[in-house]
């Protein structure tokens, strides 16, 4: 077997024509099979002969499997949480959620996230909102079972409540109460879309098509805001990057301003939704 550095650099050559990111992804798994870092790796172990289990995950890799499933793990604002294929994998995009919440409910007590998969957007806002309680809410789960083990790990299951919820049927919320905070990263992706293999062969498909628009959940989600928000509340909520002014729209019709924020490729992320009570105010 070759050195640390030699197979680095062939792998990452290999990879070329999978990922954006050729040597990041090699880099990654590298250290992954040698069980460090990968400061570590590239610090101390170049001169090292790479583990044979490294030829493995970067078969995995030439497949068009996720690095992070073949890790078991994202990070996602500042935190390290396991991912499997049971769960999408947290995006950097989606931490715009999480800052838009942060700022519009900075004194926020109680939250849910709806579809909460790996519970990525709950746990990092607790995180940051060490007085709030949070209640994650799933269809599946598979995916419950992750986000508990994320929420243990992270030392934060004390303050996390998790538990199997359908959105799509009736009397789903009817023991939550109200909340502050409410977050929701639903499907939204047009169910003939061209996926990337990465994306469409491994992420789990239930938590990625919403119907011919992409939009069959915000319909369903929306009309029911009203019930789950305290009075002066906030809703944040994914959105596809042309999808601000449909949702905003639905919004509206639900009695809601709506502000669309940017991610930080510029595209529209996320949607700030507040009861108007009444008032006719436009969407910003």
């Amino acid at each position: 077997m070759a050195e640390v550095a030699a197979t680095l650099r062939e792998a990452s050559r290999m990879l070329l024509g999978t990922s954006d990111t050729p040597r990041l992804d090699a880099e990654l798994l590298m250290a992954h099979a040698l069980g460090v870092s990968r400061s570590d790796m590239l610090l101390r172990h170049q001169q090292a002969t790479a583990p044979a289990r490294f030829a493995q995950f970067l078969q995995r890799r030439l497949a068009r499997e996720p690095v992070a499933y073949i890790l078991g793990r994202q990070e996602f604002y500042g935190l390290t949480l396991a991912v499997t294929t049971d769960v999408l994998i947290p995006r950097g995009d989606s931490e715009t959620i999480v800052r838009v919440a942060l700022d519009a409910a900075p004194h926020a007590r109680r939250v849910l996230d709806l579809g909460t998969g790996s519970g990525a957007l709950l746990l990092a806002v607790l995180n940051e909102l060490p007085e709030a309680e949070g209640i994650g809410v799933d269809a599946s789960e598979a995916a419950l079972q992750v986000a508990r083990a994320n929420a243990a790990s992270r030392g934060l299951a004390e303050r996390t409540a998790l538990q199997t919820g359908d959105w799509t049927r009736p009397g789903w919320h009817a023991e939550l109460g109200r909340f502050d905070l409410v977050l929701a990263n639903p499907p939204y992706v047009e169910d003939g879309a061209e996926l990337d293999p990465d994306v469409r062969d491994f992420e789990p498909a239930s938590a990625l098509f919403a119907g011919p628009e992409g939009l069959d959940d915000y319909r369903v989600i929306i009309p029911q805001l009203p019930q789950l928000l305290t009075k002066d509340g906030v809703a944040v909520l994914e959105i596809g990057a042309t999808q601000a002014s449909q949702v905003s729209e639905i919004a509206r019709q639900h009695g809601f301003t709506a502000i669309a924020h940017k991610d930080l490729g510029g595209r529209d992320r996320a949607l700030e939704l507040r009861l108007t009570l009444g008032k006719d105010e436009s969407s910003s």
